[in-house]
């Protein structure tokens, strides 16, 4: 089946431009592609390969030589299905590529970290996806999403701990010799606790209890059901399972905060068991890894990634985690990244290539 783009195939637009003469020229127009995969949307950034030593102190060029940004739906092959998560990849990569006037021939390597990426199987059939997308030339890398996330707060250096709150959570940590660990990250029917969604489900299930009598009264039924333009507890049923996504029962996180910050014990509790969730899953990457060292003094950098670990008016959800995370360990670093995961992806990429000469 051929899969339209724009005014032709999805690749057709290479035929319109030149290609590059001589090697020098070429070497000048290379690019490394970076993709973050979630499950709301994907972000794939074109990135022009400028020399610098990978393993050396020295600060990277700046503003990185981003030559431009493309988005689009959701890439996660659980969510979406394998041929719906392909063919929004390939649209994505073509789309940078076409607003950075290059195309396949100018890329060198492509990192690409999407969630759902949780066994070696996964990475192999993406990676098949790709080889046949790209001339053989092309360095390949397909990492979960939790791998770009640490990547933008360490700017492409792979040691720390790195914690995703978003639509979904994980913890992943790496050792400066490679080992790796990982904590949550399954997914919401397997308990992504302390996530977007885990957060708002248990928001929608404490409507509910109060409705028929299991659970204390909250002002979180009002403002719900205010929110979702509904008149009556009842109705919830119908709203959730009309389209159960992930991302659109995540959306009501802001709601809880709300009602929180105004006081509701309910709401407060719902928030205070996402922290306790979230810092145990970066506490078990922590101890698995023994970034800590021995003594558990040592330092170490934790990212800090996604919209629930933002900073609200009276609820930080993410100075609460490092608090607790730091009572444990107090060589515990703090990292906001400075660039997105889409970023860190390509800087990934980036030193690869610098690292091994290519």
């Amino acid at each position: 089946m051929k899969r339209a783009y724009r005014n032709g195939e999805i690749w057709e637009f290479e035929k319109e431009m030149s290609i590059k003469g001589s090697r020098e020229r070429r070497r000048r127009d290379e690019v490394v592609l970076g993709l973050d995969g979630g499950t709301t949307s994907t972000v794939c950034v074109c990135m022009l390969i400028m020399p610098f030593d990978a393993n050396a102190d020295a600060s990277l060029p700046q503003p990185l030589p981003v030559l431009s940004r493309a988005v689009a739906g959701c890439s996660n092959h659980n969510s979406v299905g394998e041929m719906a998560a392909r063919d929004t990849l390939e649209q994505v990569m073509a789309d940078a590529l076409l607003m950075a006037s290059s195309t396949r021939y100018d890329v060198r390597a492509v990192c690409l970290a999407v969630s759902g990426v949780n066994h070696p199987n996964d990475q192999q059939r993406i990676l098949s996806w790709l080889r046949d997308m790209f001339p053989t030339n092309v360095k390949l890398f397909v990492q979960n999403d939790a791998v770009a996330a640490l990547a933008s707060g360490t700017m492409g250096k792979l040691h720390g701990c790195v914690l995703i709150a978003g639509t979904g959570t994980i913890a992943y940590g790496f050792t400066e010799d490679g080992r790796e660990a990982r904590a949550a990250g399954a997914g919401p029917i397997l308990g992504d606790w302390g996530s977007g969604y885990g957060i708002a489900a248990q928001a929608l299930t404490a409507v509910v209890r109060a409705h028929d009598g299991r659970g204390p009264c909250s002002a979180l039924t009002s403002i719900i059901l205010e929110t979702l333009n509904l008149t009556s507890p009842d109705e919830l049923v119908g709203w959730v399972y009309s389209d159960p996504s992930w991302a659109r029962i995540a959306a009501l996180v802001p709601v809880v905060v709300s009602c929180a910050e105004a006081g509701d014990q309910v709401a407060n509790k719902i928030l205070q068991d996402a922290v306790y969730e979230l810092a145990s899953s970066v506490k078990a990457v922590i101890r698995r890894l023994s970034l800590c060292g021995e003594d558990g003094k040592d330092n170490f950098h934790l990212v800090m990634v996604g919209g629930v670990l933002e900073a609200n008016k009276g609820w930080d959800i993410g100075r609460e985690v490092i608090s607790c995370v730091s009572k444990d360990f107090p060589g515990t670093l703090p990292i906001h990244p400075q660039v997105e995961p889409a970023v860190g992806a390509a800087l990934l990429a980036w030193n690869y290539l610098m690292r091994h000469n290519f």
